[in-house]
């Protein structure tokens, strides 16, 4: 993985969540913005609007669910130029929950597979800057990744180099404590 993370809510380590980040000094994880989680509540209904239009399946559990959608960690990953990231499932939630991607930046090939494992088959998409995609359900644990990104493909106004993706989830592990 060539990619740089920051974490909001919940700091994410390979197989598990911590609310400190681990650097030897114990500080608290970044808060998770409320509006984000709104932002991501609002993807999920479109994107369960969008399913049950086309007569279900697939993206979200059914009608409401972005109602007891209730994210509490923000994933921010950065992909410089020639960054990727392989093959994986985001199997380290306690929460079914869908998971929620906004693409900011450069386009990238998202290749989304399936739950069987990080072989064939698979679909590669383009991603673009401002695309929003919702995996829940079934594809809730597939196994997605990005193979290569496109250098040079975001708007200039932008003023950025490199792609940012924000990964939101519902973790399952309980409410923030009070500080």
């Amino acid at each position: 993985m060539s990619v740089k993370i920051t974490c909001l809510g919940w700091h994410w380590y390979p197989y598990r969540y911590s609310r400190t980040v681990d650097d030897g000094d114990g500080r608290p994880v970044a808060p998770f913005p409320e509006w984000l989680g709104d932002m991501s509540r609002r993807a999920v209904s479109d994107a369960t609007a969008l399913c049950e239009s086309k007569d279900g399946g697939g993206v979200a559990d059914g009608p409401g669910l972005e109602g007891l959608f209730r994210p509490d960690v923000g994933l921010v990953n950065w992909y410089g130029p020639a960054a990727k990231m392989g093959m994986h499932a985001d199997r380290d939630e306690r929460s079914p929950a869908p998971v929620v991607s906004f693409s900011v930046g450069d386009s990238c090939v998202f290749r989304f597979g399936t739950a069987a494992g990080r072989g064939r088959p698979w679909e590669d998409v383009i991603l673009e800057s401002g695309d929003v995609f919702v995996f829940g359900g079934p594809a809730r644990l597939a196994y997605h990744g990005v193979p290569k990104t496109m250098a040079g493909t975001a708007d200039p106004a932008l003023g950025l180099e490199g792609r940012f993706n924000v990964t939101v989830r519902e973790s399952g592990l309980g409410p923030r404590p009070v500080e």
